[in-house]
């Protein structure tokens, strides 16, 4: 499997989150990869801390492309997909946004979510 030394794996799905450096950097994981979920996240969010195992499991464990995009180093980016909390999941599947959902899901929803599309 060919790698990027910044974000891992650039075919197939990765076994652990790619941190998104801008949207043209999301817009490629996007385009790549048949299912991505998006986790628009900040350091300093609880929720979002509990969220980082979740995702990290989830990368590992199913067929989707986890992503993460720090709302603070990626303002402009976070407004375009209309962020007005964190975390906030965003869901692509084929290159097309499916779901956004604000808030830390359970981890049976999440992969319940991604399995959807998936199959």
């Amino acid at each position: 499997m060919a790698t990027d030394a910044h974000t891992g794996p650039v075919d197939g799905s990765a076994d652990e989150p790619l941190h998104v450096a801008n949207a043209n950097h999301l817009d490629s994981i996007v385009d790549e990869h048949d299912v991505v979920l998006v986790d628009f996240f900040a350091t300093w969010c609880g929720p979002c801390q509990l969220l980082e195992p979740v995702l990290e499991q989830l990368a590992n464990e199913t067929d989707a492309t986890i992503a993460k995009v720090d709302v603070d180093a990626n303002p402009a980016l976070a407004g375009s997909y209309g962020v007005r909390g964190v975390p906030t999941l965003a869901l692509f599947a084929d290159g097309e946004q499916v779901e956004q959902h604000t808030g830390a899901l359970p981890a049976h929803q999440l992969s319940a979510l991604i399995e959807g599309y998936t199959d």
